[in-house]
């Protein structure tokens, strides 16, 4: 198995939680007002983000890598236009909570590609697997309780 394969693999998953959590900063507390049911959820996915983003570095450096802890431009640009949509909608808490699905619905894929790439080392595979059983598990959760709302 490369290292040098599985280190940039880890590290573009890095990119994609890093947005994750930089997304979930960008939830304002007034949504739970109105949706207090998904507040728990949404703590845990939060709490979840940090802990995959230390098991990625974790795995970036047993590996030899140097992890790259910063985020995607893609991204970047979403989160921009999250703030300029919200600045013109009406209801901010539907555009808030579509976002924090279009965001997960993305990291999702970002995970199934790792492990369908071919280019993680066994270890690696296992993490990224059990780290994407939690992505769609919150987000199903999530969806859930936003289709209920």
């Amino acid at each position: 198995m490369n290292n040098e394969k599985t280190v940039s693999v880890l590290n573009d998953l890095l990119n994609i939680t890093n947005d994750r959590i930089e997304g979930f900063s960008k939830v304002e507390d007034k949504v739970w007002e109105n949706h207090s049911a998904l507040k728990n959820d949404y703590d845990q996915m939060v709490s979840e983000s940090q802990n995959m983003k230390s098991d990625l570095i974790r795995l970036i450096n047993e590996k030899g890598g140097e992890a790259d802890n910063t985020t995607t431009t893609a991204g970047a640009v979403h989160r921009a236009w999250i703030d300029i949509k919200n600045s013109f909608t009406g209801n901010k808490d539907e555009s808030t909570l579509e976002n924090v699905a279009f965001g997960e619905k993305a990291a999702i894929k970002a995970y199934e590609d790792a492990l369908e790439s071919g280019d993680l080392c066994p270890e690696s595979s296992q993490v990224v697997s059990d780290h994407l059983h939690h992505l769609r598990s919150s987000y199903a959760k999530f969806e859930n309780l936003e289709a209920a709302k």
